[in-house]
């Protein structure tokens, strides 16, 4: 059980040493939001071992500059709008969101399917551009949203680009929590995996994510060489297969490479 100690939870001196302990708590919470998906007041409130009400402020000021918002159906919060607008101010990540534009409609318009633009981001795979075939049947919105590295296949795209040392960092951080009954929740198991991605060029789920829910992604690269972030293509499982979608490979990893030359990589 969390502790909610009445005094440890004061902040009545309002002087250097609240407001710092306000911005910490606000920042557990938004990591609190991004990691589970939704979470209500009482949830935040015990894992973080303070009062409801110090939640309930906390959340009614991040609703406020739209950082969170709150599911009216069911009461729950969620990350709001305002968090993707302070990742897309970064010029690195405008600059990739603008490169890779007319390429992920190109995929989504001759695979029909959602195509998908992600970078990495506090341990977590954020969606930055999507694009939608004219016949997708896809209608969720996936722009802002935070995913499992270790579920996702854009997230182990970016895992298989680590260094041992921060993989090992991140992976001990999340853990690897299951998210459908197919998610590989073994380390050993997952690092195989990682070695053939690195290796192949690409990595494929198969409702690991979600049940349901295929998908392929391919890395994309900067000037350097490095992987800043990866394209996917998700669709359906029962009429989504990525290895039996005749010319879907070979085109999604020229794609990959379509933007990492708009970024400057040259091919080695």
């Amino acid at each position: 059980m969390a502790k909610t100690d009445p005094e440890s939870d004061t902040e009545a001196d309002g002087g250097q040493n609240g407001g710092v302990q306000s911005v910490d708590r606000a920042l557990a919470v938004l990591e609190i939001l991004a990691r589970d998906g939704h979470a209500g007041v009482s949830e935040i409130a015990q894992e973080m071992g303070v009062h409801k009400s110090t939640v309930s402020r906390l959340l009614g000021s991040l609703v406020g500059r739209d950082m969170v918002h709150q599911n009216s159906e069911r009461g729950k919060y969620q990350l709001g709008f305002g968090i993707l607008r302070l990742a897309s101010s970064i010029p690195r990540r405008l600059s990739l969101v603008h490169e890779a534009r007319a390429v992920l409609e190109g995929l989504a318009e001759e695979f029909k399917e959602t195509v998908n633009l992600a970078v990495l981001r506090s341990n977590y795979a954020v969606n930055v551009d999507q694009a939608m075939g004219p016949s997708s049947l896809a209608t969720y919105d996936w722009v802002g949203s935070l995913t499992p590295l270790h579920a996702t296949s854009s997230g182990k795209v970016l895992l298989a680009a680590l260094s041992a040392d921060e993989r090992d960092r991140i992976l001990k951080e999340t853990g690897l929590p299951a998210r459908t009954p197919r998610t590989i929740t073994n380390r050993s198991q997952l690092e195989r995996q990682l070695l053939d991605v690195s290796r192949e060029g690409y990595c494929v789920i198969r409702e690991e994510f979600e049940i349901g829910l295929n998908a392929i992604s391919v890395p994309v690269y900067n000037h350097m060489g490095s992987a800043i972030g990866a394209v996917s293509i998700s669709g359906p499982a029962f009429r989504f297969d990525p290895d039996k979608t005749p010319g879907l490979l070979e085109a999604l990893k020229q794609a990959g490479l379509q933007i990492s030359a708009n970024m400057g990589y040259t091919r080695r």
